[in-house]
């Protein structure tokens, strides 16, 4: 008899989700919540204000103010359809789909405030490239280790810390100023739920932004998240004067690198030979407007990590990203030569040529080693 129960009250959950997504499709989403108002979360308000009516929620009064008031940010046009509060509690009542896409250092907190305000009805697509440590303060890792239970895509941070059950993560290749500049470009909506994925097409599509979908979430957010690694070393490359029979060198294998990091998280290989894997990887790697690409290229032309973090207006995802993973790698035996040298020049100030020579030096017997594997 208690079987019974237990299967019925997950059938009326079930139902009540599709019953409110019914609701939700038939009225075809008047209004979309996205949180964070920096590059990206303007370029993708604006992609959704093609569609639908957008609240955007700012860190700041000034902020959004400004958008309200100017309908301009980072040199672009602020669709009217988009209107700017900071209160987040109010978006997340109006709105019932919600984009937060925020810097992973703020997320945690972000979502630890937004947790009151969610339900089982809410949507969530994040637009964010990080991990996230749980139970361990992070300036500890170093002393302490990380452990794979402690780091934490996005997706697995807001189902530890709300009722939402439909989530979904919007990856690249996503260039922020490309997008704000008008260019046609693709992206991939990865879910469990197919429901989440049509939705997202939905409300973001249009003649010049094309979205796929995929159901492997895990898969998308690693390597959304490992591509800014390598693009730090791409940058870097480019800074120090390299070529690009190099630059391609490091792209492949820190590809190879990334799929078998990614098949320790638990994700399949297959995940990381599409759009959001190696079609970002390419784009963040090789483009000036990449801004961790740029942190790099200023590593290479002899800047030192924490000046260039102090001078930028936005995060380089890949330096925080860097830290966590090289660490993450430590505590667990594994190795990923590219990503331990890159930690090394980035934290440690190892010399950029002799880190090259290290990897040139280093014994790879296969070209191709992750097909097939799982």
């Amino acid at each position: 008899m208690g079987r019974f129960f237990i299967r019925s009250g997950c059938f009326g959950f079930w139902l009540y989700l599709r019953i409110k997504f019914i609701k939700l499709n038939n009225e075809q989403v008047q209004k979309v919540a996205v949180i964070g108002a920096g590059s990206f979360g303007i370029a993708i308000a604006n992609l959704l204000s093609h569609n639908v009516e957008v609240i955007i929620v700012a860190r700041s009064q000034e902020t959004a103010e400004k958008i309200n008031r100017d309908h301009r940010m980072f040199g672009v046009e602020v669709s009217s359809k988009i209107k700017a509060t900071v209160n987040l509690k109010d978006a997340l009542t109006q709105c019932h789909l919600i984009f937060p896409i925020i810097p992973s250092d703020d997320f945690e907190a972000m979502i630890k405030e937004a947790s009151a305000s969610l339900t089982p009805a809410h949507i969530l697509i994040h637009g964010t490239k990080g991990f996230v440590i749980s139970d361990i303060d992070e300036k500890d890792i170093e002393t302490k280790g990380v452990r794979r239970e402690q780091v934490l895509t996005m997706s697995e941070l807001i189902r530890k810390e709300t009722s939402v059950v439909r989530i979904g993560c919007l990856s690249g290749p996503n260039l922020a100023k490309e997008i704000l500049d008008g260019q046609p470009t693709a992206t991939v909506i990865a879910s469990e739920f197919d429901e989440v994925i049509n939705l997202g097409i939905e409300v973001l599509s249009s003649n010049k932004f094309y979205v796929f979908g995929s159901n492997d979430l895990k898969g998308a957010q690693i390597a959304g998240t490992l591509k800014n690694i390598i693009a730090i070393g791409s940058g870097i490359l480019d800074g120090i004067g390299m070529g690009k029979n190099i630059q391609a060198i490091l792209i492949t294998r820190g590809l190879n690198e990334i799929i078998h990091f990614g098949q320790k998280m638990g994700a399949s290989s297959s995940a990381f030979l599409g759009t959001a894997g190696i079609g970002d990887l390419i784009a963040t790697a090789t483009s000036p407007d990449s801004r961790n690409y740029q942190f790099g290229r200023r590593i290479g032309l002899g800047e030192k990590a924490m000046d260039i973090l102090k001078s930028s207006d936005e995060l380089a995802e890949g330096v925080r990203t860097l830290r966590i993973v090289y660490f993450l790698l430590q505590s667990s035996k594994l190795r990923s030569p590219i990503i331990e040298v890159l930690y090394k020049i980035v934290f440690e100030g190892m010399n950029i040529l002799d880190a090259i020579n290290q990897l040139m030096r280093y014994p790879i017997k296969k070209d191709v080693d992750f097909i097939g594997e799982e």
